[in-house]
């Protein structure tokens, strides 16, 4: 059986599939990506920035059929991959609309005679691994800003949307990007290895789990190469006792159920500061409990499968471990049944360390609600995990959450929201959520030359 396959989650129809590349076709794409970097690096940034542009007018003209393979290859709703789509177009546009202005020299306040600046260059060939949950925008936001600098782009997507990877190259080729400036690998990891390990790739960006990051971090420093990492994150929603509850459960049941719960920056660990506990875990259960799965392509259809049946059953597996041990699932709970990848939005409480809810990312629809005293003791709770990506504060004393925000390790702190992507927005974590920004300008700068020119007085 082919490595890269879509099966429909819904109904775990299989439904096509693709076979990896030969060896020969490796070192192929490697030299085509090379000696195309020569070429596509001396080309005006106002002809890369034209093509991005027409990169996004094809998101937004195609947008219906693009949205249609995410929901037939990972199961999103047809609403939110329209959502998808559209993000994706907006960073593209967002690529082409600033970096003649992101790559100009700057220059140097120096205290010798004579002139210095820097310029911002590309440096090769880079390698991009992308997860499955969001195929398009993990891509844009890795792919857009680098093309844009002038560098090519391997890009090794998820092996169950193989459709919608093939769908991003074929937009590229439309839009008038040289062919090799943009390849689509189906490699096996073995493959992506030897890749990194060749001296004409310069740089390598995954976004997936802390094992996938480990493992591709641990080669890429073997041959010096620069990386970027986006990995896991279990992030901490903290709310505190003036909060605008009709706000905060509002806001903790998107933050936990958009697409499925299945993103590195949902909301995944409820942390309620002092007596206004159980009225938001009342409210919160209440409102988990009357979301109900349904046909993802149905326009009506909010929360629809898993990606797969075992992502589902790593959900139950991580649901029975707690409550096995003394957790409480007051909302959801049971097992996937059926031949779809469905689990239903679940709540628990009384998780304590030892359990896996406790320590590990819930990629999924299940949700950990905790009770704590004080705000001291919610930003030491929100900082026990060995993720640091996203986090959000609700109160009404906004400048006291900025002040609170500087105390949580995370890379990124919403005050009265869930966490958003947005192309002027830079993304990123720290710990074991991995290194390195994308978007904005600083999605620009990760694979880049920051080179000096200096001219001294004569």
């Amino acid at each position: 059986m082919s490595k890269y396959a879509t099966i429909n989650p819904a109904t775990g129809e299989h439904m096509a599939e693709f076979p990896t590349l030969t060896n020969p076709e490796v070192e192929s794409i490697v030299e085509r990506s090379y000696t195309q970097y020569q070429q596509w690096r001396a080309r005006p940034i106002t002809d890369r920035a034209a093509i991005l542009g027409r990169v996004a007018t094809l998101h937004r003209e195609r947008s219906a059929e693009l949205a249609a393979l995410l929901t037939l290859e990972i199961g999103k709703p047809t609403a939110e991959a329209q959502g998808e789509v559209a993000l994706v177009a907006s960073i593209y546009d967002y690529y082409a609309d600033n970096a003649e202005r992101f790559l100009r020299e700057e220059p140097l306040d120096i205290k010798g005679p004579g002139t210095a600046v820097v310029r911002t260059e590309a440096i090769g060939p880079l390698i991009g691994i992308m997860p499955w949950n969001f195929p398009y925008y993990q891509v844009a936001r890795f792919a857009a800003p680098n093309i844009a600098l002038g560098n090519t782009v391997i890009l090794k997507h998820s092996s169950n949307c193989p459709q919608s990877a093939l769908a991003i190259e074929a937009i590229f080729r439309e839009a008038g990007l040289p062919a090799d400036v943009y390849i689509n690998a189906f490699a096996t990891s073995g493959q992506i290895a030897t890749m990194i390990a060749d001296p004409r790739i310069q740089g390598v960006s995954l976004t997936g789990s802390e094992k996938a990051g480990s493992a591709v971090a641990e080669v890429a420093g073997r041959h010096l190469k620069k990386v970027v990492l986006e990995l896991g994150g279990s992030d901490p929603f903290i709310v505190l006792p003036d909060a605008d509850l009709d706000i905060a459960v509002a806001g903790a049941v998107s933050g936990r159920m958009y697409n499925g719960g299945q993103a590195c920056t949902a909301s995944k660990r409820f942390i309620i500061v002092g007596d206004i506990y159980d009225e938001f875990l009342r409210r919160y259960t209440q409102a988990m409990s009357e979301i109900t799965p349904g046909d993802p392509t149905d326009p009506k259809t909010a929360y629809g499968p898993l990606s797969s049946k075992s992502a589902a059953d790593e959900i139950a597996e991580i649901v029975h471990d707690a409550t096995s041990k003394g957790a409480t699932a007051v909302a959801g709970g049971q097992g996937p049944e059926g031949p779809g990848a469905y689990y239903p939005a679940t709540v628990l409480t009384g998780v304590t360390p030892g359990m896996r809810a406790y320590s590990e990312e819930i990629f999924g629809p299940a949700a950990v609600v905790y009770h704590v005293e004080s705000t001291d003791a919610a930003i030491d709770l929100a900082n026990d995990s060995p993720y640091g990506l996203s986090s959000s504060i609700f109160t009404r004393n906004i400048e006291s959450a900025k002040i609170l925000a500087e105390r949580l390790e995370t890379g990124m702190v919403w005050i009265n929201s869930t966490s958003r992507s947005a192309a002027d927005l830079p993304f990123g974590g720290v710990k074991r959520s991995g290194f390195g920004r994308e978007l904005a300008h600083l999605g620009i700068n990760e694979f880049a030359n920051k080179k000096l020119i200096r001219v001294p007085a004569v």
